[in-house]
């Protein structure tokens, strides 16, 4: 992975015990961020203010965490972080860290317990430099399981890749959480099916058109922030997340489904104009770094601790 300019760094808080965990990624100043939601059961906070034709469209910081809708406390915590240190959007009175976040829902893992705000805290306290950042089971990905249509989950984890382009790169950090199988999309490998290891991609998807399908609704969904360390504007960001979740759905199958909360965000270093030939070198960029993150969560080594 190349190495990272300061402006993004990474903390995460990790409970092995009850399967949960939190992943903060901190921008050195407010950046231009976009999101896209594609799942039929997201839980999230602070979305609309990345909305076209929003005042804000920016954030200090991107939460991805477990605990579903629990989970969401952990931004206090990260909001807590940045107004100690005088961060946020200006207002007339002190400045407002904006924190949009996503999350996941683990809480069948384990006990039924959550990252808090105390917890959002301590990952935005101990950040580290993107490249740092490795794939496996801890932070937000801790208690993430995938392949679930056929009642029998596999572990899942957070996903990290990075892909240069010209003098920048575009990291995509994964959260996989995903009712569907997975899929190498580029050797056709399975790498998790609910009817076990198998050659065949539609192993999932053929239970649920058989109707034997045996997932919960709203137990799932797989989340991510988009990186790309280079000036780049809003609508070429926006692009970067219609990419993500296309490489989402080349490596899960099916993909954005109306049991899914499917969320991508993606953020640049600072705005600057941006060509169509350019939005498409990072467009592909995106997607290469989103399925080389989601094939990483099952070929890291599971108990590599250097997250």
């Amino acid at each position: 992975m190349p190495d990272q300019t300061p402006w993004a760094t990474v903390g995460q808080t990790t409970n092995a015990v009850d399967q949960t965990g939190c992943t903060v990624v901190l921008f050195e100043r407010m950046s231009p961020a976009v999101v896209d939601v594609r799942g039929g059961a997201p839980g999230t906070r602070e979305t609309d203010v990345l909305g076209p034709g929003r005042m804000v469209g920016a954030a200090d910081a991107i939460v991805l965490t477990g605990g579903s809708a629990f989970g969401l406390a952990t931004c206090d915590g990260v909001m807590r972080f940045l107004r100690e240190r005088g961060r946020g959007f200006p207002t007339n009175s002190i400045p407002v860290p904006i924190v949009p976040a996503a999350v996941i829902y683990d809480l069948g893992q384990g006990m039924a317990t959550w990252p808090t705000a105390d917890d959002g805290y301590r990952a935005a306290a101990n950040a580290k430099p993107l490249s740092e950042v490795t794939s496996g089971r801890w932070g937000a990905g801790t208690g993430a399981t995938v392949a679930k249509l056929g009642g029998s989950p596999t572990h899942g984890g957070i996903g990290v890749a990075s892909v240069p382009i010209g003098d920048a790169s575009v990291t995509a950090i994964v959260v996989l959480n995903a009712v569907g199988d997975v899929i190498d999309p580029n050797s056709v490998q399975v790498l998790a099916s609910a009817a076990g290891t198998s050659e065949l991609r539609d192993r999932g998807r053929q239970l649920v058109l058989t109707q034997a399908a045996s997932a919960s609704a709203g137990e799932n969904t797989s989340i991510g922030a988009i990186i790309v360390d280079g000036s780049v504007d809003r609508d070429a960001l926006q692009r970067c997340c219609v990419a993500a979740h296309s490489a989402l759905a080349r490596c899960v199958v099916p993909s954005h489904t109306i049991f899914d909360g499917d969320t991508f965000f993606a953020v640049s270093r600072e705005s600057g104009p941006t060509s169509a030939a350019q939005t498409l070198a990072l467009t592909s960029a995106t997607e290469v770094a989103v399925e080389q993150a989601i094939v990483s969560i099952f070929t890291a080594p599971s108990k590599d601790e250097r997250h």
